[in-house]
């Protein structure tokens, strides 16, 4: 399984449309991509910011670029998303899940 991981911040007063926007559009819409295994979505207060850690769940590399396109370590900014964002990273992360322990995975 693949884990992928994006960060973004946000000012506190536009936070809550970031969330809204990711967990109202863009979550739904990776669960109509096979290979997609779950996402989470993970806040925290960063000083005068928030912070926003998106990770997603993959089969494989090739899955990923099911929703990517051909460069899967590009990072996915939607214009609804950049207008709410002070900072993004365009790049993303990806990682093997070698071992999971107490947690139900997909």
């Amino acid at each position: 399984m693949i884990v992928r991981i994006w960060r973004g911040q946000a000012e506190p007063s536009r936070a809550d449309a970031y969330h809204r926007h990711v967990t109202e559009r863009v979550f739904p819409e990776l669960t109509n991509i096979s290979g997609h295994r779950g996402a989470y979505l993970l806040r925290r207060a960063a000083g005068d910011r928030v912070e926003f850690l998106a990770v997603t769940l993959w089969d494989s590399l090739e899955t990923v670029r099911k929703f990517a396109g051909d460069d899967p370590d590009a990072a996915v900014v939607e214009p609804e998303a950049q207008a709410v964002l002070s900072e993004y990273d365009d790049f993303v992360r990806h990682f093997d899940l070698v071992h999971a322990s107490g947690c139900a995975l997909p």
